[in-house]
C-alpha cells in the first residue's frame, strides 16, 4: 500500500513511518500542508495519513484542497481533538475516516484496511426510501432531488444500515462491517461516524431517516412510517 504520511511532529512521523514500512507499505512523508499538497501533485498514493494541527494549512484545509482536486487517495485524519464537532469536520470536508490520538498501532491498521478494502461490484440497483435514493453501483446518494457527498466509510455504514432496513442494525455488527470483524475499535468512533452521516442525510432536510435505538444501535426507516412500513415502502427498481 502507499501510503503519504503528514506530519509536523518529529516523533510521531518517525513512528509512523518505521512502522509502516515494517508492515510493508511504501511510505513517503511531509511535514507541513504546502510540502503534502506539491507531493500529491507528483505522486498517487493509496491512503494519506492526515494530521489535523499541521503548520502552513491545516489539516482540514489539505483534506478540502485534495477533494476540490477529485485527488482519489483515502484520507485518514489524525487528531488530538476529542470533540465530536471537531472530527465531523474533518469528515464533512472529505476525510474517509478519522483517528484520535493517542492510539494503538492495529487500531490503526485496522483503519487503514477500512478505507482501503475494495469495494464490491454491485448490481444496477437503485434503493428508494421515502425521499432518499441511493444508487448502489455507481455509489450515489441523492435526497429531494439533491445530490449529498459521502465518503467511503459514510456509504459503507448507509449500506449496512439498507441492508436492514426498518430493523435495529446492531453497533457490533456495524463496527465489523465497516473496520473488520477483528476490530477492537469502540463504539464513540460509530457513532461519532452516524452523526457525520446525519449531518449531511438528515439535518438539511425535514424528515429523519437515520434513528437511534438506545443501548442496542441505529435503524434507517422513516418517521412518517414504522418499520414494517419502511420496509415496503423501500423499493428496488
Amino acid at each position: 500500500m502507499r501510503i503519504l504520511v503528514i506530519e509536523d511532529e518529529p516523533r510521531m512521523l518517525q513512528l509512523l513511518r518505521r512502522g509502516l514500512s515494517e508492515h510493508g507499505h511504501d511510505v513517503m512523508v511531509a511535514v507541513d500542508g504546502p510540502q503534502a499538497l506539491k507531493v500529491t501533485l507528483d505522486h498517487e498514493f493509496d491512503v494519506v495519513l492526515l494530521d489535523v494541527g499541521l503548520p502552513g494549512l491545516s489539516g482540514y484545509d489539505v483534506a478540502q484542497v485534495l477533494r476540490e482536486r477529485k485527488y482519489s487517495a483515502s484520507i485518514l485524519m489524525l487528531t488530538a481533538f476529542n470533540k465530536e464537532d471537531e472530527i465531523v469536520r474533518g469528515l464533512n470536508l472529505g476525510a474517509d475516516d478519522y483517528l484520535t490520538k493517542p492510539f494503538s498501532f492495529p487500531e490503526l491498521l485496522a483503519r487503514l484496511r477500512a478505507v482501503t478494502r475494495p469495494v464490491p461490484e454491485a448490481a444496477s440497483t437503485i434503493y428508494e426510501l421515502d425521499d432518499l435514493t441511493i444508487d448502489r453501483a455507481h455509489r450515489k446518494v441523492c435526497r429531494e432531488g439533491r445530490s449529498i457527498e459521502l465518503t467511503k466509510t459514510e456509504f459503507t455504514l448507509l449500506e449496512l444500515l439498507v441492508h436492514r432496513i426498518g430493523q435495529v442494525a446492531p453497533r457490533r455488527v456495524l463496527i465489523e462491517g465497516i473496520w473488520g470483524i477483528d476490530s477492537d475499535i469502540g463504539h464513540g468512533a460509530l457513532d461519532v461516524l452516524v452523526n457525520s452521516l446525519r449531518s449531511k442525510l438528515d439535518a438539511p432536510f425535514h424528515r429523519r431517516l437515520i434513528h437511534t435505538a438506545r443501548g442496542q444501535g441505529y435503524s434507517l426507516h422513516s418517521e412518517a412510517g414504522g418499520p414494517e412500513t419502511m420496509t415496503r415502502q423501500a423499493a428496488i427498481r
